[in-house]
């Protein structure tokens, strides 16, 4: 109980200052309110009785749902974020379709590739056993 109790408040912690981040654009600003936050957070440290606790965090939690911003801030590689999934890294089968001439200029990778590519047939046929192309899904 008191390690998931100590989980959620930080929890709810972290994700007030992130709230505060994206509503206060200027350093200083978010600073003052940061400080703020944390000395509400401290007020609330020593309390032991269980039933307290919980009706403060999930007051806070409503706060936080009531207070968060319309447009909040996103890293931009996180989901929602500006640049989530903007590179696509295309699989490792599209080497297989190359041309025999653009293979030829890299003839070690494909080399080792080819060795690979039988090490993992050989490595599957032998926990699995040879399958046969009759069955297709």
């Amino acid at each position: 109980m008191a390690t998931a109790h100590v989980r959620n408040v930080k929890s709810l912690y972290k994700r007030s200052l992130r709230m505060l981040e994206s509503w206060y654009d200027h350093r200083f600003q978010y600073r003052y309110q940061a400080v703020l936050m944390r000395d509400r957070f401290d007020q609330n440290r020593n309390i032991k009785d269980p039933r307290e606790i919980d009706a403060i965090l999930k007051e806070g939690e409503q706060e936080l749902f009531n207070k968060q911003h319309p447009q909040p801030r996103r890293f931009a590689n996180s989901p929602g974020g500006v640049a989530f999934e903007r590179e696509v890294v295309p699989p490792d089968w599209v080497v297989d379709f190359w041309h025999p001439l653009e293979k030829a200029q890299y003839p070690e990778y494909f080399a080792r590739r080819e060795q690979r590519k039988a090490e993992y047939l050989a490595m599957w046929d032998k926990k699995y056993g040879k399958g046969t192309d009759d069955h297709h899904h």
